[in-house]
């Protein structure tokens, strides 16, 4: 059987379509053979300063690295992207950098990940700069101009001057199949930790090797070329890259030869020009995270007046989307399709639903191949309609483990009846229909008088009512129920709503024992770039 490198991918596309439109952003119009002609520039830079694979895979455990690191520490643009082509066809590494980190969590970030090199943006060089001493192995600095104006950090060369000093043939290297893909997990729960995938594997787990609801993969380069002649899909990207489901996206559009286009605002959500670049660009997708940012979307095109005709998906992952929210946006543009999809950093795609005119739900999935229910004590797996709570599993294409970190790997890849399965935490039901009902992150719920809780449920029963613009729901110490529920409310703008009349509509959709026990009203609600709720800063509001 074929296996795929992701930079050979690109490779393979760019061959089949040069002249068709990859990258649109502001002024920025890339074609095929641009990106390409970049990423090999990149790509040769990077191994004219001596990075690249030092270590071949077969000699190396699950939770190691035979790789230098390029971290990726940079808004959306085709930096981005070429940051991460280039990477793989010098063989080199990359890594996601949450670009809302502090100087801290920064230098947790590059010590964990061994970074040795780094394409920043150059509004970003003050908190780089501060950690810089104690990175004594990051030896390529290459800094993006951007609207900062900020000077140069000490060793660093422009990132453009560098293209343009480097040849534009490709090193002298041969991408394999096992080379990594490292994705860094949010941390909103916890400390995040490095996925690393081999690029085949998660070619075909989420980033274009297989289509999502058929699962159908990809046999060939020569069947790529073939699949990417076809008609161009135009896709616009929201989410920051540094996102998992964004990367995943943006690889499915290129993996088929389709436009990425970047609305002019990529620092923050601009929702008025997200729809303007929408109808200006005639994309046909949109892919978004969540409530939280599919909210202002909905109530920008609720007031506006823009044409959405070219629209025909809008996809969502990585957060629950409200039905209540779905059904808005489907008035707005009935011929929509509506879909949500299930993964994590260490599955990759595993689940779909599907919400049109004809029907609109949230919260039960259909299973794409190896996804399974698994038991609470990991050592079976269960059957549709089994009654019970267990774990969302994937068994298959899944990571190799976490990187530097051999006890977490054994413990989130188990084997079970002698196979490995990626558990990273999710519980869920089987039901006897076939779907599956995902109730959300074990490690966000609360256990309140004997009774396990499921935020992420509380959550969507208290963010269908009108008057809520976002809401967590989290768990603190109670000396009568153990832990009990304490609701973080953000109110449109404008509104006024009791805790009273929040409660008798959360009670329409889940039982009153799960109703929160004390309800905070708050002017904002913090979240990640991408979307996702941050559980740890919702806990210090409580004082959990």
């Amino acid at each position: 059987m074929v296996e795929f490198n992701l930079g050979l991918v690109h490779e393979t596309v760019s061959g089949a379509v040069p002249d068709r439109e990859c990258i649109v952003w502001r002024d920025r119009r890339l074609t095929y053979a641009d990106v390409t002609g970049r990423s090999r520039r990149l790509a040769s830079y990077l191994h004219r300063a001596g990075l690249g694979c030092r270590v071949e895979r077969a000699a190396l455990a699950g939770h190691e690295s035979g790789q230098d690191h390029l971290a990726l520490y940079l808004c959306n643009g085709n930096e981005y992207l070429e940051g991460m082509l280039g990477a793989f066809k010098s063989r080199v590494a990359p890594f996601n950098v949450n670009y809302r980190y502090v100087t801290d969590e920064l230098r947790y970030l590059f010590h964990d990940a061994r970074a040795t090199a780094v394409v920043y943006h150059a509004a970003f060089a003050p908190t780089l700069a501060a950690v810089l001493p104690e990175l004594p192995a990051l030896r390529v600095l290459l800094q993006v101009a951007d609207e900062s104006d900020n000077d140069l950090l000490p060793g660093a060369v422009d990132y453009e001057e560098a293209l343009a000093s480097t040849p534009p043939g490709l090193p002298p290297v041969e991408p394999s199949p096992d080379d990594l893909y490292i994705l860094y997990t949010g941390g909103t729960t916890g400390m995040p930790k490095g996925v690393l995938w081999r690029q085949h594997d998660i070619f075909m787990a989420a980033m274009g090797g297989r289509a999502l609801g058929s699962w159908e993969e990809v046999a060939s380069y020569g069947q790529l070329a073939e699949r990417a002649a076809g008609g161009p899909l135009r896709m616009m990207v929201l989410p920051p890259l540094m996102h998992g489901a964004a990367q995943w996206a943006a690889f499915i559009a290129m993996s088929g030869g389709g436009t990425l286009v970047f609305p002019d605002t990529t620092s923050r959500l601009d929702p008025a020009d997200v729809w303007h670049t929408l109808e200006r660009e005639k994309a046909n997708s949109l892919t978004v995270v969540g409530d939280a940012m599919a909210r202002p979307l909905i109530e920008e095109l609720e007031r506006g007046d823009y044409d959405t005709g070219s629209l025909i998906a809008f996809g969502n992952g990585g957060a629950p989307l409200n039905p209540a929210l779905k059904q808005r946006l489907i008035d707005r543009a009935p011929h929509l399709l509506v879909s949500d999809s299930v993964g994590s950093s260490e599955t990759g795609a595993q689940m779909t639903h599907l919400s049109t005119k004809d029907g609109v739900s949230t919260g039960r999935f259909l299973a794409g191949p190896g996804t399974v229910v698994v038991s609470e004590d990991l050592s079976r797996l269960l059957s549709p309609g089994h009654e019970g709570l267990g774990w969302l599993a994937q068994a298959g294409r899944v990571p190799l483990g976490y990187l530097n970190d051999a006890v977490k790997t054994a413990r989130t890849f188990p084997v079970i009846e002698g196979v490995r399965y990626a558990v990273p935490g999710d519980r869920a039901r089987w039901l006897g229909s076939g779907e599956i009902e995902l109730l959300g992150r074990d490690s966000v719920t609360i256990n309140s008088g004997g009774e396990k809780i499921f935020a992420e449920e509380v959550e969507q029963a208290i963010a269908g009512h009108p008057a809520v613009r976002d809401v967590v729901v989290v768990g603190r110490p109670s000396e009568r129920w153990g832990q009990e529920v304490v609701a973080l409310v953000q109110l449109t703008e404008g509104a006024t709503v009791t805790p009273e009349e929040l409660e008798a509509h959360a009670a329409r959709s889940v039982a009153r024992y799960k109703l929160p026990k004390d309800w905070q009203f708050l002017p904002s609600i913090q979240r990640s770039p991408a979307g996702k709720a941050d559980y740890r800063w919702a806990k210090q509001q409580v004082g959990a």
